[in-house]
């Protein structure tokens, strides 16, 4: 996943249902995603999608590969 890729609400929410499982419900990044998938404000989208690409290399392709 690249800086230009972008990701919406919806998607958000069900990248969160797989970072619950991948890194745990109580993970920060599991968090910010549940909160931009339910408000949809540019703030928590921005936050969630900073703190997805922290994660590990590995953790983001698990987590996009529940997605398909």
């Amino acid at each position: 996943m690249t800086d230009d890729v972008k990701i919406d609400g919806p998607t958000m929410g069900k990248l969160a249902s797989a970072l619950a499982f991948i890194v745990g419900p109580d993970d920060p990044t599991t968090v910010a995603l549940k909160v931009a998938a339910a408000s949809g404000t540019p703030q928590d989208i921005k936050k969630a999608r900073t703190l997805f690409l922290k994660l590990k290399h590995g953790q983001r392709q698990a987590a996009l590969a529940m997605l398909d």
